[in-house]
């Protein structure tokens, strides 16, 4: 599918030679640094270099006292405490770390994984009824439960308190318990995009400051944090971004036994980048629950017993297989019931149903057919004698906001702006269709849908490396573009784009990635690049035709030796 390119605005050339000369960097870094709104060197030491102390107080969270009141109570009384976490990557990292941080001081509490199946997303009566029936008087919820108002009820009803740890957008109603949500309208907390693992981790943040707890233990979870910001699609900056540095550099450092398994299993090495994270630990975690149960992957973070991990690593890894047969057969139905549908090249969005398709899967082929149709997506199944479904959004669309104005055809949903999940009864499935496309039609209207490719800057090959530099060996302007790590929403890698580019020689890897040697004229250096997933691109690489690349910068390992390689974005003909 073609794209819009989008250069980023140029600030001026003075701004430009004033940070350099400030920084001892090149032009290019400092105009990266100034399009990231850095301005100053201590700006760009506190981007570049983290630090935890820089992150917010807990108690600017509203509840938060409230919350650690009543986890203190609960304590002391020595009262059974259930944590009650999401089946995805974010809710069973939330849960793997309250526990962990709590269990050296406190061993009357156990967790709860709903099934996705039997009881779907969010606080489900079967999990209060487990609580009620096993003597928890105190259930934490973790990246869920922020539309649970009548759940809460019924477990208040039953001697069970709540406190809600969610990230997710409120409904106009808050449940009549503790609720941390940075999202509430009436929440003061500066900074509203963590995930729901990190609304945990402050949590217990604000509880080990409190009891003068050893800080060290809380800050080995930290791992578990920046999965699930990668995991989510959280925006890597302000908190997160402080987060996610530091949970990358434990998980580097100091890796847990329990991703050291999953990572061999992978035949992958470390040390791992929030991307990495992000294609390879987080769909392992989220295979246990689309598959078996998110329970496994909470064992498998928890567990203590390396033969246990060892097995339970096994599992899921082969969960994860599965889950790409199953994804890949789901998403070539789905190609072609939209190619059958003669309206579907008129149409703003894309909804398809199946009733025998996977329930555990359907999120990850809405993505997959956002990549071929870019339009809004949901997909649906039937589950439990209701349609049940995954949405994702594209660029500039608030998905939520589309849901939530066909609330009143659905019995359930919830989500954020880039994705979401939802039910509704049989009945009401086209009409739920219709009113969906008349919504998404009057959200885009005067919108031109198509992805964008956002371009920093452009560079000529030769810059790239020092006059000096060795070619051979990574250059210091990658070393440099290294520490803009981690890389997220709100923090991309930067694209680069190079013009009037000749291929020397081109191949097919596996009848779909694209490897090219590269060169421009009047310039000796030649690079080698990497199109995955771009053999429709073929034809415009052709001998002797000039062309434009978009790309970023990456580390190329073959035999122990590292190359610079460009990971292409998007090729267009001149």
């Amino acid at each position: 599918m073609n794209k819009k390119w989008l250069l980023k605005s140029v600030p001026s050339a003075e701004e430009i030679e004033r940070l350099k000369q400030e920084l001892h960097v090149d032009s290019i870094v400092a105009r990266l640094l100034l399009q990231k709104g850095i301005t100053t060197k201590a700006g760009a030491e506190s981007f570049l270099r983290p630090k935890m102390e820089e992150i917010h107080d807990p108690f600017e969270m509203k509840d938060m006292k409230e919350a650690i009141e009543r986890i203190n109570h609960a304590i002391s009384s020595n009262e059974k405490i259930l944590l009650f976490g999401d089946y995805d990557v974010d809710g069973t990292t939330a849960v793997a770390l309250v526990y962990l941080s709590l269990i050296p001081f406190y061993q009357s509490i156990s967790f709860y994984i709903p099934d996705r199946y039997t009881e779907g997303y969010g606080i489900s009566k079967q999990g209060v009824d487990f609580a009620i029936q096993e003597g928890y008087s105190l259930i934490i919820a973790l990246d869920c439960g922020i539309k649970s108002i009548d759940l809460v009820d019924y477990a208040k009803q039953n001697s069970v308190d709540f406190i809600i740890c969610d990230h997710h957008q409120p409904g106009p109603i808050i449940p009549d318990c503790i609720v941390l949500d940075p999202k509430r309208l009436d929440c003061p907390y500066p900074f509203k995009e963590l995930c729901g693992c990190g609304v945990g981790f402050k949590v217990m943040q604000a509880l080990y400051t409190t009891n003068k707890w050893e800080e060290g233990l809380l800050l080995n979870q930290l791992d578990l944090v920046a999965i699930s910001i990668g995991a989510d699609i959280v925006p890597v900056i302000g908190e997160n971004r402080i987060l996610a540095y530091h949970g990358i550099k434990k998980l580097n450092e100091k890796p847990r036994v329990a991703f050291q398994e999953l990572i061999t299993l992978a035949k992958k090495n470390f040390p791992l980048t929030l991307t990495d994270v992000v294609f390879i630990i987080a769909p392992r975690i989220n295979a246990a629950g689309r598959l078996r149960s998110g329970k496994y992957a909470v064992e498998l973070m928890i567990s203590t017993n390396r033969s246990e991990m060892n097995q339970l690593a096994q599992d899921i890894h082969l969960d994860n297989q599965n889950r790409r047969k199953i994804d890949q057969e789901i998403t070539q139905e789905a190609l072609k019931i939209i190619e059958l549908d003669s309206n579907s090249s008129i149409k703003k969005s894309t909804v398809v149903y199946r009733p025998h398709w996977h329930k555990g899967v359907v999120g990850i082929v809405a993505s997959r057919l956002i990549e071929t149709h870019y339009k809004p997506t949901i997909v649906l199944t039937k589950s439990n004698g209701l349609i049940t479904g995954s949405a994702r959004s594209i660029e500039d669309f608030d998905l939520y906001e589309a849901i939530d104005a066909c609330s009143h055809l659905l019995e359930q949903f919830g989500g954020h702006k880039h994705a979401a999940g939802l039910t509704l009864k049989e009945e009401n499935l086209q009409k739920f269709i219709i009113h969906f496309e008349e919504v998404t039609q009057e959200m885009l209207r005067n919108k031109t849908i198509y992805p964008t490719q956002i371009i920093d800057a452009e560079i000529a090959f030769n810059e790239l490396f020092l006059p000096n530099e060795n070619r051979l060996k990574i250059p210091r302007f990658k070393k440099i573009i290294d520490h803009f790590e981690p890389f997220g929403p709100g923090n991309m890698k930067p694209v680069f784009v190079s013009e009037n580019v000749y291929t020397k020689n081109f191949r097919l890897l596996n009848d779909a990635h694209l490897k090219l040697t590269v060169l421009q004229p009047n310039h000796d250096l030649t690079m080698e690049a990497i199109g995955f997933n771009m053999a429709d691109k073929e034809i415009l690489v052709a001998d002797g035709l000039p062309f434009q690349l978009a790309y970023t910068l990456e580390t190329n390992v073959f035999r122990e030796k590292e190359t610079l390689q460009l990971n292409l974005k998007d090729i267009r003909e001149i």
